[in-house]
């Protein structure tokens, strides 16, 4: 699979981490029927592994399903064998490296110009800068110029007013977690989750 052409794609990825596993999988499923087609299910979220196992049988047909807070070689290894297509990290880990041996893209998280570089020559398929609501679009702008073969994706508070501003930066797409998850991972309102998801959706251009 090729990541960074998805990213390119679908401009928006959805980040779920929650609590309540039943609620995580409600959740993605809302998600992709509302048309959102790159999820990410975070692995600090109770029962991870479990999720991904369900939710890339349903519906993996639908949306190309990544691991989150891939943290070591096993995270890497467990994840791959739960499912998951892709992995996306916070920061240089030992998780980057051991999913790319498995051949598992990775979305690598970075911040400095050094960690971009880092995460790059350890073979990520794109750069997460994180956390981007502490950065904003004119960072990633100047961050992006140096690094004009380095895709990088905004991820961290990424408000639905901010969508526009870091896709004209040059973001290859946007991750989204809790703007947009809000308390549907625990077991809240899916109604107003459908509702978010389609103005995301909107405002990366998807509909």
């Amino acid at each position: 699979m090729d990541l960074a052409e998805q990213l390119v794609r679908h401009r928006l990825m959805a980040i779920i981490r929650g609590s309540d596993p039943a609620a995580c999988e409600r959740t993605a499923e809302v998600l992709v029927n509302a048309g959102v087609r790159l999820l990410e299910v975070s692995l600090t979220s109770t029962d991870a592994f479990g999720v991904l196992v369900r939710i890339t049988d349903s519906l993996g047909d639908e949306a190309c399903i990544g691991a989150g807070t891939v943290l070591s070689a096993d995270d890497a290894k467990n994840a791959g064998a739960a499912g998951a297509r892709f992995a996306v990290t916070p920061a240089a880990s030992d998780g980057v490296g051991a999913a790319v041996e498995l051949g598992m893209p990775v979305l690598a998280g970075a911040m400095t110009p050094s960690e971009v570089l880092a995460a790059h020559r350890a073979g990520a398929a794109a750069v997460k800068l994180f956390p981007a609501e502490s950065l904003g679009p004119r960072y990633l702008k100047a961050l992006g110029d140096p690094f004009p073969g380095v895709g990088l994706v905004p991820v961290g508070g990424v408000d639905l007013s901010d969508v526009p501003r870091y896709l004209a930066a040059g973001a290859l797409a946007v991750g989204v977690g809790s703007p947009l998850a809000g308390d549907a991972p625990h077991g809240g309102d899916l109604a107003a989750l459908r509702e978010r998801a389609g103005q995301y959706l909107a405002a990366v251009g998807a509909r």
